[in-house]
């Protein structure tokens, strides 16, 4: 409960009609979900616009409502007028639960790859240390003994203050959220009190969302820029779009690099030859983080996750744990029993063949997958690839060239593709164009294409030629959900001596493509 004229002094307020000071019980944006006593705020969405069901909203119990436009016919009713209803349910949200991040140190991170992984990574540490932790992103919400599978990467204002409030009520000290680019474009982490942001890398991703290349990085970038002088910032040095931000935010800094050797905290002696990287952590200038001083070191790190990405999303993972006093075996061991996130490289199956499962969204994301495998010791690479459905020719294409540039540094002369037609819903089907664009790259580059309507037939092809050492990869978004469960369970059909608990251990949490 709070008094609404309380609530309304966290807004700025264009006009006003019928005011009054109410109890306020709760809000909502959804007028399905407004009970007695909430205020509805009334959101211009891409669908569909909140102002249409303000009928609704009043006949469910809402005792005011925030709008952008003016709705005439309720003489009797407190409304309110802001510029953006975004903004002002975000602030709204966080007054109403008595500004609930502020009580917590809450970690905010960004990237076009790896926001998922980096998210639980840190996680890890958090909780090998012994804290209290919550987390927030693509995969599930969760923090004591709560956990949810989501469906946005980053809850809209509302969900997301009142998780925050749900967390601090159970005392959790320390919050890791992934921050999508749509969220940022969308007030959604308005009014969140973030300690520590990073953003990690950026590619060509959601150009349809925000209309440009430069709008999505303003966008994600925003998270750096807005970071006030008690704030930190992580920056990748090696990706020159997050190095541009330097100079550009009032946080203090922690820079990293794996690549280029510069930075504050350096990756040196990386070994990535069983896909599992060893590596050595250089701190090459001393930093105070309130009561602890770090001098200049070094120091190693094994990681239990694959891939060359797991090495970046690691030193965010190490510098967030630094910034948040984690010692540094601490750090050590939490990252050696982290054992990965689903679909993010991850090795289903590991025996006489390799089967690694990576959700291979875009194009940056495609080069640092592949990049791994280059470094891994195998003897062939069995690709099988879900086109990516109805998100447009130029994803596609830019997609099939990742695939093509890697090609001949891979051994690859042939691509396993599939449609997934039976595991996508409509809105993730493959287009007649969408599918042209990927044959012709690949006729364009000599790379023969077995296409497959169906993934069951797809991976089954993959599997019957699959010889020792080989390395089946199982690459793709939506359409490869369910790969992994196919392939274990072809597997079983074939050898049939295998220990099926042992087999189906990688599926034992997952969250996607187990139905």
């Amino acid at each position: 409960m709070a008094k609404l004229k309380e609530l309304l002094s966290f807004i700025h307020i264009l006009e006003s009609w019928n005011d009054r000071d109410l109890d306020v019980r709760g809000l909502a944006y959804n007028s399905r979900n407004v009970e007695q006593g909430d205020v509805f705020v009334c959101i211009k969405g891409f669908k569909t616009d909140g102002h249409r069901y303000v009928a609704e909203a009043v006949k469910n119990g809402a005792a005011a409502i925030v709008v952008e436009d003016y709705q005439s016919g309720w003489d009797d009713l407190p409304q309110y007028q802001v510029k953006d209803s975004r903004r002002a349910l975000a602030a709204l949200s966080d007054a109403f639960y008595n500004h609930p991040s502020k009580a917590m140190k809450t970690i905010g991170i960004t990237a076009t790859n790896g926001k998922t992984s980096t998210s639980f990574m840190t996680n890890a540490i958090l909780e090998e240390h012994g804290l209290k932790t919550g987390l927030i992103g693509t995969v599930v919400v969760k923090f004591g003994d709560y956990s949810e599978p989501t469906k946005l990467t980053t809850p809209e204002s509302l969900d997301l203050h009142h998780y925050f409030a749900q967390m601090r009520d159970q005392d959790v000290s320390h919050v890791t959220m992934e921050v999508s680019s749509s969220a940022l474009d969308l007030s959604r982490v308005g009014s969140v009190d973030f300690d520590i942001v990073t953003l990690n890398n950026i590619s060509r991703e959601h150009i349809d969302l925000h209309g440009s290349f430069e709008e999505y990085f303003n966008c994600k970038a925003s998270l750096i820029r807005n970071a006030g002088e008690d704030k930190w910032a992580i920056l990748n040095l090696d990706d020159p779009y997050s190095a541009s931000l330097i100079e550009e935010t009032k946080a203090n800094l922690l820079t990293f690099s794996v690549e280029t050797g510069d930075g504050d905290l350096v990756c040196k002696d990386l070994d990535l030859t069983t896909g599992r990287a060893k590596f050595t952590v250089e701190i090459r200038k001393p930093f105070t983080v309130e009561g602890t001083t770090y001098e200049p070191q070094e120091f190693s790190i094994e990681l239990s996750t694959p891939g060359y990405h797991s090495v970046y999303n690691s030193m965010v993972a190490i510098t967030a744990g630094l910034l948040n006093e984690i010692p540094i075996s601490t750090i050590q061991a939490g990252l050696k029993s982290f054992g990965g996130v689903e679909r993010r490289f991850e090795m289903v199956f590991e025996d006489d063949i390799k089967i690694l499962d990576d959700h291979f969204a875009n194009y940056g994301n495609i080069n640092v997958t592949l990049n791994t495998l280059q470094q891994m010791d195998y003897s062939s690479l069995k690709l099988v690839y879900a086109i990516r459905g109805s998100r447009g020719v130029t994803v596609n294409r830019e997609n099939a060239k990742a695939i093509v540039e890697w090609a001949p540094k891979l051994g690859l002369t042939e691509v396993i593709a599939t449609l997934s037609h039976s595991h996508v819903d409509e809105k993730d089907r493959v287009t007649e164009e969408e599918l042209r664009v990927f044959q012709e790259m690949m006729e364009e580059a000599g790379i023969h294409v077995d296409l497959y309507k169906e993934l069951d037939d797809a991976i089954h092809h993959a599997l019957s030629e699959a010889e020792k050492d080989d390395v089946v990869l199982l690459a793709g978004c939506q359409g490869m959900d369910p790969g992994a469960k196919i392939a274990l369970e072809q597997l079983n059909k074939t050898r049939p001596g295998m220990d099926e608990e042992k087999l189906f251990k990688p599926l034992k949490n997952r969250v996607a493509g187990i139905l």
